[in-house]
């Protein structure tokens, strides 16, 4: 087997799929040395950094570098002035490198299981080692993966999948039925089997840290009468629930199907946090911004008895609080429907809403094309 000093592999990655990370492992396999430039256009609607960040999660071989270079010259593979504009910003991106003081030696393998590969190799002055052209083994094109990312699940690594999966968040005030509906929601979508059989639900994560809370301070206190009504609530520890609650939804979406449930999220922490502490939470608004979400389902008091498990407040702060997200739904502008009566009509409406939601399927913006 011909071993290489340093093996190039470009591409868009727009988004990465089995196929791109076959052909980087395959020039890893040979190469002293491979640098994957991943050039993306300014008209793209996946950022370059996260692109860049995907890849390097995933291949993290000691002799592989992720260079991202932005790349908006005109695709025009019949055009010597397009391919040297091609060819100028891949190779600033090997000359950065150097910049930085790190030793690059000329390129002398191309891998490419595109039609211009060889082309590229020949630019390059290096051998072109083509992998897999016909996509026999991997089946996928960056194309198919806009166009249908459920059809193309399969094909997709975990942080793609965790950026992609559509998120539905169950909110309400207590004793509304939220866990209820978020559970059997995902059990409706997950019994459709195939790619939706690994649908996955985030239990809300403020449930467990409450009653770790009580625990530590009965034994804190050497009271086992202690309750919930003794405890004392700082800010910080929204800021916390909030945190952890979305690395569980991350984990989870990033294993799931194209598709997660959610009980609660940071803007229903956000609203707990003016219960008990009577104030904002800029901090707990933060980790909302950052946490993607594309449909709320609020459960209404309607139609669900009160019942007081001794975990809950009263029914008429259960009355308030229900009007207050419906109140920041509402003044946000975020996509929601809210669910009435008894359980069967709540979870008919939350399928109904979903199924919307996923007939809408995915936006990304068309990448430059060859004329």
């Amino acid at each position: 087997m011909t071993r290489y000093a340093h093996g190039l592999v470009v591409g868009k990655f727009y988004p990465p799929h089995a196929g791109h990370h076959h052909l980087i492992d395959s020039a890893a396999a040979v190469c002293d040395r491979v640098t994957v430039v991943a050039a993306a256009s300014s008209v793209e609607s996946i950022p370059l950094a996260l692109r860049t960040a995907w890849l390097r999660e995933v291949h993290r071989q000691p002799n592989v570098e992720i260079v991202p270079v932005v790349d908006d010259a005109e695709i025009d593979y019949d055009s010597g002035e397009a391919w040297s504009a091609h060819v100028a910003a891949f190779r600033a991106g090997l000359a950065l490198r150097s910049g930085l003081g790190v030793s690059v030696p000329p390129v002398d393998a191309v891998f490419s299981s595109e039609a211009y590969g060889a082309e590229l190799a020949a630019r390059f002055s290096a051998a072109h080692v083509p992998v897999d052209p016909p996509r026999a083994r991997f089946p996928v094109s960056g194309t198919a993966v806009r166009d249908d990312p459920a059809g193309a699940w399969e094909w997709l690594a975990p942080p793609v999948r965790g950026h992609l999966a559509r998120r539905v968040v169950v909110v309400g005030a207590e004793s509304t039925g939220t866990t209820t509906l978020a559970r059997a929601l995902a059990a409706h979508f997950a019994g459709r089997g195939g790619v939706w059989a690994p649908t996955r639900w985030v239990p809300e994560y403020g449930r467990t840290y409450t009653e770790e809370k009580l625990a530590a301070a009965r034994r804190a206190a050497a009271d086992p009468d202690l309750w919930l009504d003794d405890l004392t609530w700082e800010s910080p520890e929204f800021t916390l629930i909030a945190e952890r609650h979305a690395a569980l939804e991350e984990a989870a979406a990033r294993s799931g199907s194209p598709l997660l449930v959610c009980d609660t999220d940071a803007f229903a922490t956000a609203l707990w946090h003016e219960r008990y502490l009577g104030s904002p939470a800029p901090e707990v608004e933060a980790v909302h911004a950052r946490t993607p979400h594309h449909l709320w389902i609020l459960t209404s008091p309607d139609g669900v008895p009160f019942e007081q498990d001794g975990w809950r407040d009263g029914e008429a702060i259960r009355t308030w609080m229900s009007s207050r997200f419906q109140e920041e739904l509402e003044e946000r502008g975020l996509p929601h429907i809210t669910v009435t009566g008894p359980h069967e009509r709540r979870l008919a409406a939350a399928v109904a809403a979903t199924e919307d939601l996923l007939a809408k399927g995915w936006a990304f913006a068309a990448p430059l094309t060859p004329p």
